[in-house]
């Protein structure tokens, strides 16, 4: 499999991993497509070794956790110190997701969660002491994350 050549049982595979990774057996995907586990199992393996297939992460409601404030901080970051900046920026203690943008003025996205307000404060006062300079600052009360229908074949049959 070369980066990207994915046939429509590849896509179903991940169709089905992306609804519910740990809840879902390479039994249950076979019974689905009619291909035996072996099959699915050895897919599955390929998608991982190429990278396509990075992890699988859990789904964690923050809130209920003990962390109510979820928020996402907007950066700006020099374009040569991009990356780098981006990457520090996931050892700050609360930080769940860094996004580094490749285009516009507003470059580096940070979802952070946390206790209090003052919690909040702390990380982007770390952020500004990285060197990214705080753009906005966005309190989310939700976020919802969905499979990526495209996976199913192309006339959207889940057959």
């Amino acid at each position: 499999m070369k980066d990207g050549e994915l046939d429509s049982i590849d896509r179903r595979i991940l169709h089905y991993l992306q609804q519910d990774a740990r809840g879902t057996s390479s039994s249950d995907i076979a019974e689905k497509l009619g291909l035996s586990s072996s099959t699915v199992r050895t897919r599955l393996s390929r998608l991982e070794d190429t990278g396509i297939v990075r992890g699988y992460h859990v789904d964690i409601d923050y809130d209920l956790a003990g962390y109510p404030l979820y928020t996402k901080i907007i950066c700006t970051a020099p374009v040569p110190e991009r990356s780098a900046l981006a990457n520090r920026a996931r050892d700050v203690h609360g930080v769940t997701a860094v996004r580094e943008i490749m285009t516009g003025e507003r470059n580096v996205y940070v979802n952070a969660i946390g206790t209090d307000h003052d919690d909040l404060n702390r990380i982007s006062e770390e952020l500004d002491g990285l060197g990214l300079d705080i753009v906005d600052e966005q309190l989310i009360r939700d976020e919802f994350v969905c499979p990526y229908h495209g996976f199913l074949d192309e006339d959207g049959a889940d057959q």
